[in-house]
């Protein structure tokens, strides 16, 4: 009889086998050294030694072993590494019902976000993210890359609680932030504020590419001068960029290609990352192939945010959606390109629901995208890639890639193929962080209860 999840007896020692795994091969640092043939899904038999917190071997499930460290059968179920969230918004989530969009569009999403942003005490800040957070690492999530509201009013006090937090944070999930307005609030003394600040609290130097008073549209006519000027406080900072670009289903609205030139104006091929870039698969394809060129010349990553763009994109009152909102990802990973699919917004005004699991995330992103048929190589985008976009901590992290020597940071799905993982919700899943099985369960949504009925609540 196959070995029932919940009879798995998991261990208490600190040097174990976890046996009879499949793990993704796209997913293992080292997939070649294994020398493991790979299924229809990529997918490869192995056992995995956990040794003082350190994955510390990775072998062939056939060889078997010769020694007394405890033996963990697995029965033939996927182990992938803690996943990463490279695109986030944690200052605005869990805002959905003290501001909701009234409509779900981009622009009632904009306005409910600056409504709310006075609100944005540093209590409430922390409870919010921190909540958040609580959520990721419960699900498996273990680096998080969170865009910060950046703006005159608010800049300095959302920054000191995002270092604070990724203070307390440290050593479950490492936390990274990018700074967030559109990118004409630059031009004057406040972008030498905006990126002073982030210089200082180790960031990435963001922004929107559309003006502050409106929605993505066609390129600003000084478009090229505020890239100069976000690529020269970048270059003065040694700042990598992450930009917002094209968010939206408008086809005049083809920013990418002059963020690609900028990068390259400057000398910053492969230090910038674009999200959404929505609007180039509304363009004809010669365009299309135009842009790609560029990007991949750029070495720009680009990450996709299918549950937010499919909420947003093409959303008319009474009137069917005709597209589901995202780039062009098939397009990108065929010319080599880098993609990560990401999170985003959750539960506030530009996206009314999810909860900071990006296996979520990845299995919405294969239906929506169309990922599959094969399904191999898809997890690399909630692994490895990002993991190699962020550079989290170098190779050795254990963040979205089994690497031996790197700590034990596991997730153990009730599943023998990825095809099983996207169509369940993986709710019994068993996360092991540095060799210890976790206890800890998403927080329950009382704790925001209290907030939402009372927003002066936010101060004590």
């Amino acid at each position: 009889m196959p070995i029932k999840f919940a009879d798995i007896v998991w261990p208490m020692t600190t040097r174990y086998w976890l046996a009879n795994a499949r793990v993704p091969a796209c997913l293992l640092a080292d997939a070649a050294a294994l020398a493991a043939p790979l299924d229809a899904e990529g997918v490869v038999k192995a056992d995995l030694l956990i040794d003082g917190g350190k994955l510390a071997r990775v072998e062939q499930s056939e060889r078997g072993h010769n020694d007394d460290i405890e033996y963990v059968d697995l029965g033939g179920r996927q182990v992938w590494p803690t996943l990463i969230d490279i695109h986030t918004h944690l200052d605005k989530g869990h805002t959905v019902e003290r501001s909701p969009n009234i409509d779900g569009t981009f622009q009632n999403a904009r306005l409910a976000a600056a409504a709310d942003r006075p609100n944005w005490t540093a209590p409430d800040l922390r409870r919010r993210i921190d909540f958040g957070l609580r959520c990721a690492y419960a699900y498996g999530v273990s680096a998080i890359r969170t865009h910060i509201d950046t703006y005159h009013e608010s800049a300095e006090r959302s920054w000191q609680v995002l270092r604070e937090m990724r203070e307390e944070w440290k050593g479950r999930v490492d936390l990274q932030a990018v700074a967030l307005c559109p990118i004409d609030l630059l031009e004057d003394e406040f972008g030498d504020r905006v990126a002073a600040i982030v210089a200082q609290s180790s960031g990435l130097l963001g922004g929107v590419t559309r003006a502050s008073i409106g929605n993505h549209g066609a390129p600003l006519g000084n478009i090229d001068a505020l890239l100069d000027r976000v690529f020269s406080l970048a270059i003065r900072h040694d700042l990598n960029v992450d930009l917002h670009v094209d968010e939206t289903h408008d086809p005049a609205a083809a920013t990418l290609p002059f963020v690609a030139r900028a990068a390259m104006r400057h000398g910053y091929q492969g230090r910038v990352v674009c999200g959404h870039c929505c609007s180039l698969a509304m363009q004809p394809e010669a365009e299309i192939d135009r842009t790609l060129d560029l990007v991949a010349e750029a070495e720009i990553a680009i990450v996709t945010l299918p549950t937010v763009n499919m909420y947003l994109q093409d959303r008319t009152k009474g009137r069917t959606p005709r597209w589901r909102g995202v780039t062009v990802v098939q397009e990108m990973l065929r010319r080599g390109i880098p993609v990560a699919a990401a999170g985003d917004n959750c539960r506030d005004s530009f996206y009314a629901y999810g909860d900071h699991d990006v296996l979520d995330t990845f299995r919405q992103a294969v239906r929506i995208i169309h990922l599959d048929h094969p399904l191999s190589g898809v997890p690399a985008l909630v692994g490895a890639t990002p993991a190699a976009i962020g550079e989290f901590a170098g190779q050795r992290s254990g963040h979205g890639r089994l690497a031996i020597g790197a700590p034990a940071r596991v997730v153990v799905f009730n599943a023998r193929s990825i095809n099983e993982i996207v169509s369940r919700t993986q709710s019994d899943r068993v996360v092991i962080d540095r060799g210890e099985r976790l206890r800890v369960k998403a927080p329950d949504y009382s704790e925001l209860w209290e907030e939402v009925r009372d927003p002066a609540m936010a101060h004590l």
